[in-house]
């Protein structure tokens, strides 16, 4: 194992973005001997061109075809959404009542996203390298030979299990007596014909005289998730490859090798927050709407004009998917975030203004016109103080060039870009969308008027 390590750690090494390398073996996802951990630590971005996952990426493609070992790398990331411990970003699990179906459809499973391109470091954590020994009991021949059931499972539990049998008690301390087989005896199945059981009678009768021993590969470990047994594909995504659209590839591929009912698939970890939060975002925003209307309304006593103050919500959402696109910046999680939050910060514009215009006309009788005009001129500077105060606000998000940059990038993007686009058009659409909408509710009362009057 050793030469292999170091042969990777060269591999590792020779990359011009690596800062240092650690590895340990022996300590891996499994804490088996056939495992080994590497810690790389990168450099300065001042000092790359390239993101710890485009490193990650560079890597694997290097690392892919080395004889005797394969290497999984990720990014590691501050933030961590649910979901299993894996060897790559994003996860895929299966889940099954049997353990035998699921040992069947893991392979396939893996396979088929192994098969997507734009997917990369595919491995599962179903590991099926160990060694088993079946017991086949002749029940009936047990029978005759007056075997209970039962003190077979007694005699195979001390054999094996390292079963606390007694406890010795000392003045200062205690200590646990386990009884087992001695080390050299556990280490071939052939010492199974060598076993005996106690039958009714008092007599001891060889297990081999009533059973049979078939071998086979075992999992090193089954993990369970709830009450079910549990296996998990783990992914990682080419770069400019979107999750949305590796969420896409994977569904089409399960649909393709007809994965049966009996085995449930779903996304976990940030895989599935993403699903969970693009699901369910349109009804969000919808609540959100709801809810700045309801508000809106009674606060400016009008049906009409908490319409002026929503409508400067799509400029923002159009300017933050512009400059995602423009950066080249993925849509992930946390751009949603962003994206969630510009609606309660861009639709302070319009309330400045609106405000500011109801009350003149109300109070001072000013026309709709005059009073929006007043409205633009004297508002004109805190809605500018107070959007640069948060586009100022978001540029260290944006613009930050720390270890956690990839993370906290998005974010600060969605915001200055909502904010810039809004901060554009709002002043010159909502003085529009405010007279256009006023007028439009006077039309509609004066025919309401007219209906009634005629009715009456």
């Amino acid at each position: 194992m050793a030469p292999k390590v170091q042969a990777f750690t060269k591999i590792i090494e020779a990359d011009p973005a690596v800062d240092s390398v650690m590895s340990s073996m022996g300590s891996g996802m499994f804490g088996s001997r056939n495992s080994a951990n590497f810690f790389v630590r990168l450099k300065d971005l001042s000092e790359r061109s390239a993101t710890a996952t485009e490193v990650a990426n560079r890597l694997s493609m290097k690392t892919s075809h080395f004889p005797g070992g394969q290497m999984f790398l990720m990014a590691a990331q501050d933030l961590h959404i649910g979901g299993r411990s894996a060897n790559a970003s994003y996860q895929y699990s299966l889940q099954a009542d049997d353990l035998g179906l699921l040992r069947t459809w893991t392979p396939k499973v893996q396979a088929a996203l192994a098969a997507i391109p734009q997917l990369n470091s595919v491995d599962s954590d179903s590991q099926t390298g160990g060694q088993e020994v079946v017991i086949q009991i002749d029940r009936d021949r047990a029978t005759r030979l007056g075997v209970n059931v039962n003190m077979l499972d007694t005699m195979l539990n001390n054999a094996f299990s390292q079963r606390q049998i007694a406890t010795l008690y000392h003045t200062l301390n205690q200590y646990h007596v386990v009884m087992t087989l001695a080390d050299s005896y556990t280490r071939d199945p052939a010492i199974l014909q060598e076993l005996y059981v106690v039958n009714d009678d008092g007599d001891r009768v060889p297990l081999s005289a009533f059973s049979s021993f078939v071998g086979g590969n075992a999992p090193l470990s089954v993990a369970h998730q709830g009450q079910s047994a549990t296996s998990t594909v783990a992914f990682n995504l080419n770069d400019g490859v979107s999750l949305e659209q590796a969420q896409a590839l994977i569904k089409n591929a399960m649909a393709k090798i007809g994965l049966p009912s009996s085995v449930q698939a779903g996304f976990q970890g940030t895989a599935k927050a993403y699903e969970e939060l693009t699901a369910t975002m349109p009804w969000l925003i919808v609540a959100a709407l709801a809810a700045i209307y309801i508000v809106l309304g009674v606060l400016y006593e009008s049906y009409v004009h908490p319409l002026t103050i929503l409508s400067t919500l799509p400029s923002a959402g159009v300017g933050a998917l512009l400059l995602l696109l423009l950066t080249n910046t993925q849509l992930t999680v946390i751009a949603l975030i962003g994206i969630i939050l510009l609606i309660g910060i861009v639709k302070k514009n319009a309330i400045m203004m609106i405000d500011f215009a109801l009350d003149a006309e109300r109070r001072l009788g000013m026309t709709p016109q005059q009073a929006i005009v007043q409205a633009c001129l004297i508002r004109f500077r805190p809605i500018m103080m107070t959007t640069l105060a948060a586009f100022f606000g978001a540029l260290p998000l944006a613009l930050g060039s720390g270890g956690d940059a990839d993370l906290r990038s998005p974010l600060g993007l969605a915001i200055a870009g909502g904010l810039a686009l809004s901060q554009l058009l709002t002043l010159f659409t909502t003085p529009v969308v405010y007279l256009w909408l006023d007028s439009l509710s006077r039309a509609t009362r004066r025919q309401w008027q007219r209906l009634r009057h005629a009715g009456s």
